[in-house]
């Protein structure tokens, strides 16, 4: 009999084990053993767990359980992201619905960032919940969130450093900057989105009122044009911002404008001119080869700004309003009413030249959805040319390496095309800059007041600093997390860093991220921790994919194909679903939208998975891909796969309900394995570990959930039990014993290959399998992850072959007795025919087996040039398996089926020759894939001829 429960229910479980893994301390660094450290992606503390997050953590997961079970002392640090912009935004949106009037300006600095902490304290912790819900086992007790002052003193250490370094300087410059926030941007932050918009053609009359001839041709050379013009004619997609120009270009060999270099123009719409600059960035292939240069508002024209030492005019308030730097007629328009007044404008006076529709990419903050704007402003920059190159070198030399290495071809790219990086925002919630302003406008940088004051003292600065003169400006979420790497670890306390085990758990591990933050946080992390700590921060990265639907959609809520991960392990109403997708502050129509895309994708609703075949579904999509198509039928498929691995326990565990072995050892004995069978499954159990290590090592969990599926469902579950069987029934009582004691030890050992995937089910039936076995560890993750050495044993790979003859003999046979119809209780008499030496004394070993598997009442080889009664055929290589089929079946139906299988095999022969007629396959293909297409032609031969003989004979 078994204590263990007669169906699957993960819910059932899987609760109640984390809470007893959690209080019993298994996540803990053990203090024994070589260090392996995996660092958490920090997750917003807005957040709720989306796929992404599922996926990697997943993976994260099952790479500590796994080097927690070989020994090594295993870390994984956990914390939080305090993620400014978003929990802004997050709490702004409360204030609103609140509906009492307060807003963020209305409450002030303190009594906002007060509403803030607030919440982090009530919300911030539902992610680290959910986590727990998949099974994460990181150490919690070590987790840091990027606000707490240990991971501050980090960030205000960093900074003055590196500003004492003068590597951090504050100047003005060209920054993505979003006018509803009102606050500089990362470049990751902002989405080009392509729009349907205009191209305006605008003229720009030359200022001295001469002319000149302009002469166009065709691509082939041929004049199309020649007129006398006193302007030139600019093509732009943003004419508000003409305004603001402070040149217009021509390329240098452009023989069209070669004269008219130097000279100057007069910009339509207010009193200044402009000059005609040549400069190698204008296409003169593209539109008229003359373009507006405006280095204030846009990123390539600052550079040619800088190249020819342009004026930088910002026309722009933060609110992206036309200031007072603009003909007084414009001052205050929103960008956009300035564009429709100026367009007038420039129509009224003649200068208009063209207007037509145009494709163009928008950028647009993630957050807020509105246009960005390139905006000139100051902000504290970092220096990135010596720290990229040492970055570059750090890669290029191996000491950190990218999985799948491709990937370091992106990062190559990132960081041979540096700029200098903007790390302030003009926030109020995160890590405050440490820089005082005097009264002569100058900051002075410091740990604390007392050390700005000192430095500004020694700078030559005579006036008081106080708290009121501090920037009111935070620190860009990615500094902080530059720093993650070591902040975690106590740096630069060395008290802290002693504590937390600094110099063992850095460099860590490994790094499991998306290829979308490969410059803004590999990078930056790989830059600071060698320069704060002459330390790679970690040793491999392994870049995944991103999660999409099943079509390949991106997972959005415009198009309700968003899946919560939670929803998928516990289950969720078509109601409750909706209502999930269509809650918060979403447009009515939105709303609808999403509510009809949601009764499409699922109309039922999601039923409970439970979170091992979530676990187990993310790492067989594990592919080295760009992009993971989550199917909801493959997670399905997986809950079938765990509840098979449950219903093969509860067989074991009542076939072996008496077996108590004896393991004084701690490591329960190798059994006997007197059976064939035995000595197969032990041979396949070596090669599954094998098999799994490799994959561990090279980061293919698709391939390692692949092999894990293929041995126990397969090859454990279908037919190990089965072979079972005769031993267990049979009358020899060593063999009955040796297969109780193998059928346990198989069992244990396969829950702790797949344990690292899916922690909680391996865990509940391994409770079960491993007394039996005289185990007395607590828990499945402080054994030991099966080696192949474990099972390796001389001679049983030998087994191997004479199973997968067993096998193929009842595969055939049981194919036959289905295709006949004939009743599972119903016996059936074997005829042999054919075959050679090693067939005869294969069916004498398995005799028994046969009996019992197949249900013979006999089993009898014919005598040679003896004629076979009219029989259902099945061919194995050269033997020939005949069912007399007199009192079984109807004789024409065996006809039919005999013609079914006849065309079925003559296909396969067709395919082969396909393959093996054609040269390029021949040439190109390995040797041993050929030789396998030759050999598969040969057995379909055998086949057919076989059929075709007794077809002949019906």
């Amino acid at each position: 009999m078994t204590d263990l429960a007669p169906s699957y229910e993960p819910k059932s479980f899987e609760t109640r084990l984390y809470a007893q893994w959690e209080q019993a301390g298994y996540f803990k660094p053990s203090g024994s053993g070589q260090p392996y450290t995996v660092l958490l992606p920090p997750p917003n503390v807005t957040g709720t767990l989306h796929m992404g997050h599922a996926f990697q953590h997943t993976l994260m997961d099952a790479l500590v359980r796994y080097h927690r079970m070989l020994g090594y002392d295993t870390l994984w640090q956990m914390g939080s992201d305090h993620a400014g912009i978003a929990t802004e935004m997050v709490v702004s949106r409360n204030l609103a619905l609140e509906g009492n009037g307060e807003t963020r300006d209305s409450l002030g600095r303190d009594g906002f960032i007060e509403k803030v902490w607030a919440w982090k304290e009530k919300s911030g912790d539902t992610i680290e919940k959910q986590m727990r819900r998949l099974g994460t086992s990181g150490d919690w007790s070590r987790s840091v969130f990027t606000m707490d002052p240990m991971a501050a003193e980090a960030v205000i250490e960093a900074f003055v450093r590196l500003h004492e370094e003068g590597l951090i300087y504050r100047g003005q410059r060209l920054v993505n900057w979003d006018p509803v926030l009102k606050t500089a941007i990362s470049d990751l932050e902002v989405e080009n989105v392509e729009q349907d918009g205009f191209l305006w053609s605008i003229a720009y009359p030359l200022a001295d009122g001469s002319g000149y001839e302009h002469v166009e041709h065709d691509g082939d050379g041929n004049e199309v044009l020649r007129e006398n013009r006193n302007y030139l004619i600019v093509a732009t997609t943003r004419p508000e911002t003409l305004l603001g120009d402070a040149a217009v270009a021509v390329h240098p060999d452009d023989p069209r404008y070669a004269q008219l270099i130097g000279k100057t123009v007069n910009l339509p719409l207010t009193d200044r001119q402009i000059p005609i600059i040549a400069d190698t960035y204008v296409e003169r292939e593209f539109g008229t080869g003359v373009v507006k240069i405006t280095p204030a508002h846009d990123f390539n024209d600052y550079q040619v700004g800088m190249r020819h030492q342009l004026p930088l005019i910002n026309i722009l308030t933060p609110q992206a309003a036309i200031n007072e730097l603009a003909p007084e007629k414009y001052r205050g328009l929103d960008r956009f009413e300035a564009r429709k007044v100026m367009l007038a404008d420039l129509e009224e006076a003649g200068l208009l030249v063209e207007t037509r529709p145009h494709k163009l990419q928008v950028p647009k903050g993630d957050r807020t959805g509105q246009i960005i704007e390139p905006y000139l402003t100051e902000q504290w920059f970092v220096k990135m040319d010596t720290l990229g190159e040492r970055g570059l070198q750090l890669a290029n030399d191996g000491d950190v390496r990218f999985v799948p290495n491709n990937w370091i071809n992106t990062y190559r790219h990132w960081m041979e095309n540096l700029q200098d990086w903007c790390v302030s925002r003009q926030m109020w919630w995160g890590h405050r800059i440490p820089a005082w302003f005097g009264s002569d406008g100058k900051p002075y940088v410091g740990r604390s007041l007392e050390e700005a004051q000192a430095k500004a003292r020694a700078a030559g600065y005579h006036g008081e600093l106080s708290e009121a003169d501090r920037d009111s400006d935070v620190l860009e979420t990615w500094f902080s997390s530059a720093l993650w790497p070591f902040s975690t670890q106590g740096w630069p306390n060395p008290a802290l860093m002693a504590q937390r085990g600094f110099d063992r758990y850095l460099p860590s591990s490994v790094l499991v991220t998306g290829f979308d933050i490969i410059f803004f946080w590999v990078a930056r992390m790989i830059m600071m921790s060698d320069h704060f700590t002459g330390q790679v921060p970690f040793k491999d990265v392994y870049i995944t994919g991103l999660i999409r639907d099943k079509d390949g959609q991106k997972m959005s809520k415009s198009k309700g194909n968003v899946l919560d991960p939670l929803d998928i392990i516990d289950g969720i109403s078509l109601e409750q679903l909706v209502a999930k997708r269509t809650s918060g502050l979403m447009q009515p129509k939105m709303a609808e939208k999403i509510e009809k895309a949601t009764r499409r994708e699922f109309p039922d609703g999601i039923i409970a998975h439970g979170a091992d075949a979530l676990r187990f579904t993310i790492a067989a999509l594990a592919t080295h891909g760009r992009d993971i198509k989550f199917d909801m039928s493959r997670a399905e498929g997986y809950k079938n796969f765990c509840n098979k691995l449950w219903n093969a326990t509860r067989f074991v565990l009542m076939n072996t309900a008496d077996v108590r072995i004896d393991a004084a050892t701690g490591q329960p004995a190798l059994p006997p394995a007197l059976t064939d069978a035995e000595r197969w499954i032990l041979a396949r159990l070596a090669k599954a570990s094998a098999d799994a290590q490799t994959h561990f090592a090279n980061y293919r969990f698709d391939l390692l959930a692949q092999s894990l599926y293929e041995f126990i469902w397969n090859e454990f579950c279908d037919w190990f039990l089965e072979l079972a069987k005769p031993a267990l029934n049979g009358d020899d009582a060593q063999a009955a014993d040796s297969t109780r004691h193998t059928l346990l030890y198989v069992l244990e050992a396969l829950l702790r290959l797949l344990h690292p995937l899916t922690p909680f089910v391996t865990e509940e039936l391994w409770q079960q399998v491993a007394p039996r076995l005289g185990i007395d560890a607590a828990t499945i993750s402080q054994r030991a992850y099966p080696s192949a050495e474990d099972f390796a044993v001389a001679g049983y790979a030998d087994a191997e072959t004479d199973i997968e003859w067993l096998k193929r003999i009842i595969s055939a046979l049981r194919r036959v007795r289905s295709e006949l119809n004939v009743p599972p209780a119903k016996s059936i008499s074997l005829l042999l025919q054919a075959g050679d030496e090693s067939d005869r004394l294969r069916t004498q070993r398995f005799a028994s087996q046969l009996g019992f598997l197949l249900k013979l009442d006999s089993m009898q080889w014919l005598p040679a040039g003896t004629d076979a009664p009219a029989s259902a055929a099945a061919v194995v290589g050269d033997l020939e398996l005949l069912v007399p089929l007199h009192g079984l079946v109807d004789l024409e139906a065996e006809r039919v089926r005999l013609d079914k299988e006849i065309k079925r095999v003559e296909g396969e022969i067709g395919k082969c020759n396909g393959k093996l007629s054609n040269d390029t396959f021949v040439a190109n293909a390995p040797a041993a894939v050929v030789e396998q297409e030759r050999a598969r032609l040969q057995d379909w031969t055998r086949q057919l001829s076989g059929l075709r003989e007794q077809r002949n004979k019906l």
